[in-house]
C-alpha cells in the first residue's frame, strides 16, 4: 500500500469544486485555530475564520472528531508529500535532512491534535497505525538513497531516526531556535564516518 493510499483510506473530501474549497478552508481555519487555542478551541470560530456557516462546517465534518480526524490526516500527507517532492537528483544528505526539518515541524501540530484525539481513540487506533505506517514509508526511501550515497550510516534505520527527532520535538524549549539547533546537531550525528 502506497502513503498516499494508506492515508486516503481514511481521508475523504468532497467532490465538488465549491465544496472542496469550503472543505480545504475549514481545515485551514482549523490548523491556524488549534495551533493558537489548542483543545478549548470551539467550532464556531473555525467557522467564523474559514468564512463558512457552521452548517456547512458540520456538513463536511459532522464532529469535532471528525475534524479533527481531517486535520491531523492531512499534516500526516502533507509531511508524507514532502518526502515525495524531494528531487531524485539532488543531494541525499540535503533531501533526507530537509524532510526531518519539515517533520519536526508536523509534530508541533501533531502533538496538540493527537492529545485531542486521545479523547476519542486507543493510542493503537487505525488512524495512528496508518499514519505512522504512511511516515515510515515516506522517510524510508529518503534515509536509503542516503545510506546508499556513504553520507549516512549504515546502522539506523527510519524508527531510530524517527523516534530520535520524536523526542527533539518534546524537549520543552523557550525558544524554537533551540530546538531547530538540537535537531540539527542530532542529524549530523547520522553522518557516516569512516574509520581512521
Amino acid at each position: 500500500m502506497s502513503t498516499t493510499e494508506t492515508t486516503q483510506t481514511l481521508l475523504t473530501r468532497p467532490k465538488r469544486a465549491d465544496a472542496r474549497r469550503n472543505y480545504e478552508k475549514v481545515l485551514a481555519a482549523a490548523r491556524e485555530a488549534f495551533a493558537e487555542g489548542g483543545e478549548s478551541t470551539a467550532l464556531e470560530e473555525i467557522a467564523r475564520r474559514a468564512g463558512v456557516g457552521i452548517g456547512t462546517l458540520y456538513r463536511h465534518f459532522p464532529s469535532r472528531q471528525a475534524l479533527v480526524e481531517a486535520l491531523y490526516l492531512e499534516e500526516v500527507e502533507e509531511v508524507c508529500r514532502s518526502a515525495a517532492e524531494q528531487p531524485d537528483d539532488g543531494d541525499p544528505w540535503e533531501a533526507l535532512n530537509s524532510w526531518f526539518e519539515r517533520f519536526n515541524g508536523y509534530l508541533a501540530t501533531k502533538q496538540a491534535l493527537a492529545a485531542e484525539l486521545l479523547n476519542y481513540l486507543e493510542r493503537d487506533a487505525q488512524l495512528f497505525k496508518a499514519s505512522r505506517a504512511a511516515l515510515f514509508e515516506a522517510g524510508e526511501p529518503l534515509l536509503k538513497r542516503a545510506q546508499e550515497a556513504g553520507v549516512v550510516r549504515p546502522d539506523v534505520e527510519i524508527a531510530d531516526v524517527i523516534q530520535m527527532v520524536i523526542g527533539i520535538a518534546k524537549i520543552p524549549a523557550a525558544d524554537p531556535r533551540q530546538t531547530q539547533q538540537i535537531l540539527r546537531i542530532a542529524l549530523d550525528g547520522l553522518r557516516y564516518r569512516p574509520d581512521a
